[in-house]
């Protein structure tokens, strides 16, 4: 991975020199505010450890977890808390949610590109959007024709892998990003019902929108160690130009999109509601209550489902593809399950004809699957880190002390890797630790297991994102990942000597000053 460059000595000193002293300001003041007889988490560092470390930066966190499960990091104006104890979680996503959510300073960082979106948004505006999307994906259209999309984008994905086996010899093929192309493709034919055509190079709108989509997101990272991005975006300078061109690409290919739809529903109402993607959905909700959102709001629950279901499918089949490399064992156990539970007769077929195999029922006969899929995300899980602002005074369920303004961290990644969690072979891939004697997958408390966000609503717990749900049920984002994973677990074109080269997922961190 590229990682900053290392800084010379004098000015390493000088900037330790001022975070320190902004630190003893930052404590002097909360002393003074009445906060002394608190109890507050051990400090392992400030922003310029991490900053020192961003090349490693969840592996540094790892660490320090090792030796506190619950720390703090000092920055100028408040603390930035770390916590791998599933109690502390289940208190912030659950027990006392309210206090904690994006808040107005994350908001402002994503706003341009997520907008008031699920992922950016508190309160009503969430509540509001997790009820629309929820009835949504629960019904039975639109779980069949997402589950036919991912499979003919699996049975596409399978045959351009295929190809390049057959063509003989070592051959390098970057699977990431035709994970990241495939799976934005499945996403926009859900999402939107528009084949993007980025896997086959089909489409140069849809490569612009893509290429825009990347660079807007990698923006939004930067703005996070960027104290100057509010004054470069007002004086539309340097990256922040770069993202106001991204953002029009972005804009006008959406707006596009519903504009297009939404003349579509003006020609033929009645066939328009025989329409299955999320889209369309939505519109005729609307239709049906004109004053519950505009085509911003539409634009932003999209982009929001977009940026969800494509980078996480991705970088969870990425990891996925690269553990079943480096163990053998379960790819043998995975392909032998897939062939039975497929109807196959145990025997290989072609990627075409196994996709057309997955059922509902088949793909809950696959436990050992599901385990695998699992026991990826423990170790990769998508977000390996997430924050929430704390909105006012608390106590944490260990005893540490949270103020108010405090951005708190749950940590996914290094709370996979916890020896008191999982044991002391945490670090290892085993898929069993997920089944039952009987070979049945047992899940795992989702305050320990916290590949997906889980909050709690009037009493009812509830994903970040509809369809993120237990893998035996189904679900959309769920399904994105087996449907992969089943063709290519039983592909016969790609034989044993073939050799596929990951790549892993990285954050490439150019330059933005």
């Amino acid at each position: 991975m590229d990682s900053l460059p290392a800084p010379s000595q004098p000015a390493a000193l000088l900037a330790l020199f001022l975070v320190l002293l902004l630190a003893l300001y930052y404590l002097a003041r909360r002393r003074r505010a009445g906060g002394k007889n608190r109890k507050y988490p051990p400090v392992a560092g400030t922003v310029l450890h991490q900053l020192l470390n961003f090349g490693r930066l969840v592996e540094y966190q790892t660490d320090l977890s090792r030796r506190h499960r619950t720390f703090r990091m000092l920055t100028p104006t408040s603390n930035y808390i770390y916590t791998v104890e599933p109690g502390n979680v289940e208190y912030i996503l659950k027990t006392n949610f309210a206090n904690y959510g994006k808040g107005s300073a994350l908001h402002g960082l994503a706003e341009d590109l997520l907008g008031d979106g699920i992922f950016n948004v508190d309160d009503a505006k969430w509540r509001h959007q997790r009820k629309v999307a929820s009835h949504e994906f629960s019904t039975r259209v639109l779980r069949e024709f997402s589950s036919a999309v991912f499979r003919d984008t699996a049975t596409e994905l399978a045959g351009i892998v295929a190809g390049v086996a057959r063509g003989g010899g070592e051959r390098r093929l970057d699977i990431s990003d035709l994970l990241m192309r495939s799976t934005l493709d499945s996403i926009f034919k859900v999402g939107f019902g528009v084949n993007l055509g980025v896997l086959s190079a089909s489409s140069e709108e849809g490569a612009a929108f893509a290429r825009a989509f990347d660079d807007a997101s990698e923006q939004v990272l930067h703005r996070f160690l960027d104290p100057f991005w509010k004054a470069k975006r007002l004086l539309n300078f340097s990256s922040e130009a770069a993202m106001k061109r991204s953002l029009r690409t972005i804009n006008e290919f959406v707006y596009g999109v519903i504009d297009r739809k939404i003349e579509q529903m003006g020609k033929d109402q009645q066939e328009f509601a025989k329409k299955e993607d999320i889209l369309s959905r939505f519109l005729l909700e609307r239709e049906r209550d004109p004053g519950c959102f505009d085509n911003k709001y539409i634009r932003d629950i999209i982009l929001n489902f977009v940026i969800a279901g494509r980078d996480t499918t991705a970088g969870t089949l990425s990891w996925f593809l690269h553990v079943l490399c480096r163990n053998q064992a379960v790819q043998d156990r995975i392909a032998q399950e897939v062939r039975i539970a497929a109807g196959t007769g145990g025997c290989d077929v072609g990627a075409q004809e196994l996709a057309a195999s997955l059922t509902e029922d088949a793909i809950s006969k696959m436990h050992y699957l599901h385990a695998a899929l699992t026991e990826t995300l423990r170790l990769y899980p998508a977000v390996p880190v997430d924050v929430k602002c704390c909105f006012s005074d608390d106590t944490l369920p260990d005893g540490y002390a949270v103020n108010k303004g405090d951005m708190v961290h749950y940590q996914p990644f290094p709370m996979g890797r916890m020896e008191f969690l999982w044991g002391a072979d945490a670090e290892e891939f085993r898929p069993e630790r997920w089944l039952d004697d009987d070979g049945v997958f047992v899940p795992e408390s989702p305050f320990k297991f916290t590949a997906f966000q889980v909050r709690d609503v009037g009493g009812r717990r509830h994903r970040g994102l509809p369809g993120y749900a237990h893998p035996q049920n189904g679900s959309p984002a769920v399904r994105s990942c087996v449907a992969p994973a089943m063709v290519w677990g039983s592909m016969p074109d790609v034989k044993r000597s073939s050799t596929i080269v990951y790549v892993p997922i990285f954050f490439t961190f150019k330059s933005w000053i």
